[in-house]
């Protein structure tokens, strides 16, 4: 994607972005606990990219507001609806995930 303009990159990336959110959206059953075993991160980790983002360029967006922004709908709303309880499985899982990621960083945790 060098070859393209940074107009053109930044439009495209918004777009991918918004495109993720519509995905994990309409996939309300994949957990965050789910992703952040996996992937590392989960909704509540975009939201706060848009936050740093947006303190980044001197712009004001608060936590809540992302989180709404990402879930669709408030976060607590989203949470008695779609989250499950985690199980022992999947709270071992994640233990494990990052036990590696910080043995990963030579004891650093990353960001």
């Amino acid at each position: 994607m060098h070859h393209l303009d940074e107009q053109t990159r930044t439009e495209l990336e918004a777009a991918a972005f918004r495109r993720l959110l519509r995905h994990l959206d309409a996939n309300k059953d994949v957990q965050n606990i789910d992703l952040m075993i996996l992937a590392d991160f989960c909704r509540n980790c975009l939201s706060k990219w848009l936050v740093s983002a947006a303190e980044t360029r001197g712009a004001e967006l608060d936590y809540e507001t992302a989180r709404e922004y990402v879930y669709g709908m408030p976060y607590a709303e989203w949470k008695a609806h779609h989250q499950a309880p985690a199980t022992d499985e999947q709270l071992a899982a994640l233990e494990a995930r990052q036990a590696r990621k910080v043995g990963a960083d030579g004891g650093r945790e990353a960001s």
